[in-house]
């Protein structure tokens, strides 16, 4: 069975295989250092029994008053591992830091508007579209259905503390705003 522990600074030499993909964002060793330094009770990894790197999750707190939350900057779980729950294991220990450490009000992730797949699993996980931001991954030009490729969907779960569940909204879909807008 694997074993879900808190990313180690080592783990930045290990971790090739699940950086591989073309959805996961690739940072600079600077980048990663920064969370581990910062938010390290926000940064998990996914180990198998034979200490191969399976996936990864870096998040940090940010935000002020009802905006106050947890971020999930990245989670990327290895091909090979891919639906065992890895991902959904790991968010939901960032939620769990994020409401009982942070004190948050809710979660949030972007994730392109043209991965279904992640967006389908967000959904399931109880995350909903919160609002559409233009180009947040940059600008490509215009894709599929006179829609840009590089737009993002913020989608949100609301914490315990979120009791009015005020950070989320049904109609998250049709919030369009432009990166510039998003802090």
């Amino acid at each position: 069975m694997s074993v879900l522990r808190p990313f180690k600074a080592n783990d930045l030499f290990r971790f090739n295989n699940i950086n591989s993909d073309v959805w996961t964002e690739t940072y600079g060793i600077p980048f990663y250092l920064t969370y581990l330094q910062r938010w390290s009770d926000l940064c998990f990894t996914q180990e198998s029994p034979r200490g191969r790197l399976q996936g990864y999750i870096l998040g940090k707190a940010e935000g002020a008053q009802t905006e106050w939350h947890g971020h999930i900057t990245a989670v990327s779980v290895a091909p090979e591992y891919r639906r065992l729950s890895l991902a959904r294991n790991m968010c939901q220990r960032l939620e769990f830091a994020s409401d009982g450490i942070y004190k948050g009000y809710f979660v949030d992730l972007y994730v392109r508007c043209n991965n279904a797949l992640a967006i389908k699993m967000y959904e399931g996980m109880g995350y909903s579209v919160y609002r559409r931001v233009r180009e947040y991954y940059g600008n490509l030009g215009v894709g599929k259905d006179g829609r840009d490729e590089e737009d993002a969907f913020d989608m949100r779960k609301c914490l315990s503390r979120d009791v009015a569940q005020r950070s989320i909204r049904s109609n998250g879909r049709d919030m369009i705003v432009s990166a510039h807008d998003v802090s």
